[in-house]
C-alpha cells in the first residue's frame, strides 16, 4: 500500500495584501504548518512524495469558463490596488500576483493524485493545496476558492480514466456550493456535504444548501446535503451522519474512486466552524471511506484555519491512509438532538431516491429551513472575542503531539497471524507477522482447564498460540490479529476472560454462527456480547443481543451500519473479539466488511478467531483487511427482506433508550407512523 502526498513550496507564495478581516485567515501558514507536522511525525518520510504540476488551461477548462480562466491568468500582472478592487467583484476572495500560479498548482496536485491512484502509483494520497477550491464556479471565484480542484479531478477521472462512478465527500464546515452546481444534474457524480447552515444563516447563505436540495433532472438523489442548524457538532455527531445517512448511500452508489474535500475548519477548535469533533475523527472518518471503491480515496485540502486543529487533523488523515489504527475516539458518543434531527431530515430527503433509505419505511415532508437576514452570521475576524475564545478552548482540548505519541503510541506489529499447521500453507501479505510462538505452558494449561474440548491436542496448541497473540495486543506490543482453531466457542471464553481479568476495562464480542454466550460472564457492563446468525432478534438485556443473519447485501449491510457499529462505538470497548464459529454463513467479503469496520471502536486492537473448517482463503481475505487493506466487493445492492427488516427494528426499539447511537430511527418511525 503506497499513500501519495502531493505538496509544492510555491503554493505558499499568495498572501492577501491589504487589510480584510474576512479573508485574513487563509494564509500560507496554513500549508507550512500542515507539513512541518507531517514531517514531525515521521508521516511524510513514509508516503510517496510527489511534487505538485500547474494543471494546464485545457484541464481547466474541464470545469471552468475560458474568460474566467483568462481573467485570472492576467491578475498575474496587476498591482495591488487593480488587485484589491477585482477581489471585491467577488464574494469573501483575495488576488496576488502569485494567485494564478498558486491556484494551478493546487488544480494540477489534485489531478496527480487520481492520476496515481487510477494508474496503480499509488493506492490513495492527500493533496496539501492552496488556494482551496470547493465554493469556485464556471466563472467565478468564492470564498478563497479559485479554480475548483475536487471538480477539476473529478472531470479529469470520468474523461481520461472512464469512471462512471465517482463520490464526492465534502467534510469541510461551509457548504461546497461549487461543486454542487457543477454535479447537479450528473448521476454518475454522488456529491455530499455536510456544512453549518443554521437555516440559512451562516455563509453562503444558500437555500439550495438545504437537505431539500437533491439535485436536478438526471441528477435528482446523486446531491446529499446534511445542514447542521448548531454549533458544536462532535465526534458522535459525525459518526451517526456516516452510519445513517453517507455510508448506506455510498454502498449503493458503489464509487470506483472517491474525492474528499477534506475541510478542517469542522474541526474543534476552529473559529469558522465552531464545531467539537476532534482530530482522530477524522482518521476514523478515512478509514470507513476506505471500504469503497476498492481504497481509492484521493484527499484534497480544502479550508482549516486553526493552525495546530488543522495540522493534527491532517497527519490523523495521512496515518489512516497509510493504514494506522485510527485512535478510539475521545468524548460521550451521544448525538445530539439537532443533529439528529438533521440527519433525519436529509433521510427523508433522500428516501425516495435510494433503496437503502427507504429500508425504513416512507419518509415524512418536510419543510425547508429557512433564515432572516437579520439572522446572519458574520464571518468570525482572526482578532475577535470568537476567535480568542476558539483558541482557548482548543488549546485545553488538543493534545501535543509528543501527548499523542504517548497516549496512542502505533504498536510495533500492526497485524499477526496464529495459525494452526493446517493452515501453514496459507500465504499472507509481507507485512502481516506469522506468529509462531506460545503462551507459556502453565498459563495454557490453566486456562484449557475451562473446557474439555481444549484439551484436545490441536485446540490445546492452537490456544497457546492465541493466547500469546491476545497478550500481545493487550500489552500494546501487536494492533490486530487472527488465528484459527479447531474449537472457537471454546477459544472464544478463553479470550474474553482472559482480557476482563488482564487491561481491557470493556470487550466487545462478535460472534458470528452457532456460538453461545458463555454461562457466568460478569454482567457489571464490561461485556457486550453480539451475536449474529442468532436464532431470533432479540436483546435479552442491553449487553447480550442476537439478530439473525440477514440474506441480502442490503439487509446486511444495514444490519451493521444500523445496528453492530452504533452499538460498538456508543459502548466503547477497549478490545473487539470477533468469532466466526461453527456453519457462520458469511461469504467472504461480508465477513472481510465485518472485520473492516469493527477496526475503529477500539482504536485497531481487534482479534479475529476462525473456526478450522472455514477456508483457509478466508483467513488470508481477513489478514489483509485488518492489516488496512480494503476489503473485497459485497456485490450488487438488493434490497432487505421484511423478515430482517422487521427484526432490526425491533432491536433498535428495545435498546435505543440505552444505546444513543440507535436513536436516530426509531424516531424517524415515530414520525411516518
Amino acid at each position: 500500500m503506497r499513500t501519495a502526498l502531493v505538496y509544492h513550496e510555491e503554493m505558499t507564495a499568495a498572501r492577501l495584501l491589504w487589510e480584510d478581516p474576512e479573508c485574513e485567515i487563509e494564509r500560507p501558514e496554513r500549508l507550512t504548518a500542515a507539513l512541518e507536522r507531517l514531517q514531525q511525525g515521521g508521516l511524510e518520510q513514509r508516503c510517496l512524495q510527489l511534487a505538485a504540476r500547474e494543471a494546464s488551461e485545457a484541464e481547466l477548462g474541464l470545469v471552468h469558463s475560458p474568460e474566467y480562466v483568462s481573467l485570472l491568468r492576467g491578475t498575474q500582472a496587476l498591482g495591488t490596488e487593480e488587485l484589491r478592487a477585482l477581489s471585491g467583484q467577488y464574494d469573501a476572495v483575495y488576488f496576488h500576483p502569485s494567485t494564478f500560479h498558486c491556484a494551478r498548482l493546487a488544480a494540477g496536485a489534485a489531478l496527480q493524485l487520481v492520476d496515481a491512484v487510477l494508474t496503480g502509483a499509488a493506492h490513495n494520497g492527500l493533496a496539501l493545496v492552496r488556494p482551496p477550491g470547493h465554493h469556485s464556479q464556471r466563472a467565478a471565484a468564492n470564498g478563497f476558492c479559485v479554480f475548483n480542484n475536487v471538480a477539476i479531478a473529478a472531470k479529469h477521472a470520468q474523461q481520461k480514466h472512464g469512471l462512471q462512478r465517482i463520490l464526492i465527500v465534502d467534510w469541510d464546515v461551509h457548504h461546497g456550493q461549487g461543486i454542487q452546481y457543477i454535479f447537479e444534474d450528473d448521476p454518475s457524480v454522488l456529491y455530499f456535504s455536510w456544512h453549518r447552515y443554521e437555516h440559512g444563516c451562516f455563509w453562503p447563505y444558500l437555500q439550495e444548501s438545504d437537505a431539500d436540495a437533491v439535485g436536478l433532472g438526471q441528477g435528482r438523489g446523486f446531491t446529499v446535503n446534511l445542514p447542521w442548524n448548531q454549533v458544536g457538532m462532535g465526534n458522535a455527531d459525525y459518526m451517526a451522519a456516516f452510519l445513517h445517512v453517507l455510508l448506506p448511500v455510498a454502498f449503493e452508489f458503489d464509487p470506483e474512486l472517491v474525492l474528499v474535500s477534506a475541510g478542517f475548519d469542522s474541526a474543534i477548535g476552529d473559529p469558522e466552524g465552531q464545531m467539537q469533533a476532534t482530530p482522530e475523527c477524522f482518521a476514523h472518518l478515512t478509514q470507513l471511506l476506505q471500504l469503497l471503491a476498492g481504497g481509492r480515496v484521493c484527499a484534497v485540502l480544502e479550508g482549516g484555519y486553526h493552525l495546530e486543529s488543522l495540522s493534527q487533523s491532517v497527519c490523523m488523515v495521512v496515518k489512516a491512509l497509510l493504514g494506522d489504527p485510527a485512535p478510539p475516539l475521545s468524548g460521550s458518543m451521544v448525538p445530539q438532538h439537532s443533529a439528529l434531527e438533521s440527519i433525519q431530515s436529509v433521510r427523508a430527503a433522500q428516501a425516495p431516491h435510494w433503496t437503502s433509505l427507504q429500508q425504513q419505511g416512507p419518509a415524512p415532508l418536510l419543510s425547508p429551513s429557512t433564515c432572516s437576514p437579520e439572522g446572519r452570521r458574520l464571518p468570525v475576524s482572526p482578532g475577535g472575542p470568537e476567535f480568542k475564545a476558539a483558541e482557548a478552548q482548543t488549546s485545553a482540548v488538543l493534545r501535543s503531539p509528543l501527548d499523542q505519541l504517548h497516549l496512542y503510541p502505533t504498536p510495533p506489529v500492526r497485524t499477526a497471524a496464529a495459525l494452526t499447521a493446517q493452515d501453514a500453507a496459507l500465504v499472507l501479505p509481507p507485512d502481516v507477522l506469522r506468529q509462531e510462538g506460545s503462551a507459556p505452558q502453565e498459563e495454557t494449561q490453566a486456562w484449557a482447564r475451562l473446557h474439555a474440548a481444549l484439551a484436545q491436542d490441536t485446540a490445546f496448541i492452537a490456544l497457546g498460540k492465541v493466547l500469546h497473540l491476545l497478550n500481545g495486543i493487550l500489552d500494546g506490543q501487536v494492533s490486530s490479529g487472527i488465528a484459527t482453531t479447531p474449537a472457537a466457542a471454546a477459544t472464544l471464553e478463553v479470550a474474553i476472560r482472559r482480557s476482563l481479568s488482564h487491561r481491557a476495562q470493556r470487550v466487545l464480542c462478535v460472534a458470528v454462527g452457532q456460538l453461545d454466550q458463555p454461562p457466568d460472564l460478569a454482567s457489571d457492563g464490561r461485556n457486550l456480547w453480539l451475536n449474529i446468525r442468532g436464532k431470533e432478534a432479540a436483546a435479552l438485556s442491553m449487553f447480550h443481543v442476537s439478530v439473525p443473519l440477514p440474506g441480502t447485501t442490503g439487509g446486511f449491510l444495514s444490519c451493521i451500519l444500523a445496528l453492530v457499529l452504533p452499538l460498538a462505538y456508543g459502548f466503547q470497548p477497549d478490545l473487539v473479539l470477533v468469532a466466526l464459529g461453527p456453519a457462520h454463513g458469511l461469504q467472504d467479503p461480508q465477513a472481510a466488511l465485518l472485520a473492516a469496520l469493527l477496526r475503529g471502536p477500539a482504536g485497531g486492537r481487534v482479534l479475529v478467531l476462525v473456526e478450522q473448517e472455514s477456508t483457509s482463503q478466508l483467513a488470508g481475505v481477513l489478514a489483509r483487511v485488518l492489516h488496512g487493506e480494503a476489503p473485497p466487493s459485497l456485490g450488487p445492492f438488493s434490497m432487505a427482506s421484511p423478515e430482517d427488516l422487521q427484526a432490526l427494528i425491533h432491536l433498535r426499539g428495545q435498546l435505543e433508550a440505552q444505546w444513543k447511537m440507535l436513536q436516530l430511527l426509531l424516531e424517524f418511525r415515530d414520525l411516518v407512523a
